[in-house]
């Protein structure tokens, strides 16, 4: 079974950055496909972005495009979102999973925008 802890969340204005950190331990981290995902309140859970195994390919939602870079780095079991020129919209706990969506959910770290 694989464990996420998700990091990096906070308080920010409009326009300003965030980089997000999942720490995944407990399988072979460097063969999953890995996503970032965001739930607002009373909103469902979306997929933000994806990223291949080696991180060869990435992929990243229309709404966030030019702005959210997702990367990795196996060395570390770590999956990162560098989060730019963030707006309000942006609003959510945002969470790590498999691409299937395959592991136990962690806590989530929260991201509010706000001016």
């Amino acid at each position: 079974q694989v464990q996420l802890v998700e990091s990096g969340g906070g308080s920010v204005q409009p326009g300003g950055s965030l980089r997000l950190s999942c720490a995944a331990s407990g399988y072979m981290f460097a063969n999953l496909g890995m996503g970032w995902y965001r739930q607002a309140p009373g909103k469902q859970r979306e997929v933000v972005a994806n990223i291949s195994s080696i991180g060869g390919t990435t992929n990243v939602v229309d709404s966030v495009k030019g702005r959210f870079i997702i990367s990795r780095d196996n060395t570390k079991e770590m999956v990162y979102l560098q989060m730019n020129d963030l707006k309000p919209e942006d609003t959510a706990v945002y969470y790590c999973n498999g691409v299937y969506r395959q592991f136990v959910w962690g806590q989530g770290t929260q991201v509010t925008v706000s001016s």
